[in-house]
């Protein structure tokens, strides 16, 4: 008979999260894995399966909170001012130092995209769930009328998610809120 778990699976991939941001998937060691979940190396295999699996598995987490953060700052609001906010808050984090890791699935896609498929799948799906939270907001407000008939919520959605992944690239060299600030203003115009 197994043994049952003893450890919280949400907080040892919360930790595996941190390191692989950090770090990326190359640099991590299992190690560094073990070090920051405090479980062994057969206690991550058994309940996370190989190196990569945990990797995919965190950016799977890492996905969830964009979309629940995106979905959380634009919802009940104009849409230009919980765009504003969430790109705010994004700036409050670059400036003080943890968003300077930039983001994940940006992080993932430089370091694995071209090399690994599943890897690659992966980013596509995360990228297009941040999409649909923001076209699903443009959407509701194009019918508010806060959006112009003639634009795009589907266009418009692809362009605040490459518009976010530029910013906190940006941001991972050059942490200056007023060039950051300019970025915000600019992408938030362009919601018409």
């Amino acid at each position: 008979m197994a043994r049952p778990r003893e450890f919280d699976a949400d907080a040892v991939l919360e930790s595996a999260t941190r390191v692989f941001w950090t770090k990326g998937f190359e640099n991590t060691s299992l190690d560094d894995l073990c070090a920051a979940t405090g479980l062994n190396r057969s206690s991550l295999y058994a309940s996370f399966g190989a190196k990569r699996d945990l990797y995919l598995s965190a950016l799977a987490r890492y996905e969830d909170g964009s979309a629940a953060r995106i979905a959380a700052a634009i919802e009940g609001k104009p849409v230009r001012e919980g765009v504003r906010d969430f790109l705010e808050a994004l700036i409050d984090s670059i400036v003080a130092g943890p968003g300077r890791r930039g983001c994940f699935i940006g992080n993932c896609a430089a370091e694995l995209g071209r090399l690994d498929s599943g890897a690659a799948a992966r980013v596509r799906r995360s990228l297009a769930r941040i999409e649909t939270a923001f076209r699903d907001a443009l959407t509701e407000a194009q019918m508010r009328g806060e959006l112009s008939r003639e634009s795009d919520p589907t266009a418009l959605a692809r362009f605040l998610t490459a518009g976010i992944q530029g910013l906190r690239l940006v941001g991972k060299v050059n942490p200056d809120r007023t060039v950051l600030n300019d970025i915000a203003r600019t992408i938030v115009r362009c919601l018409a």
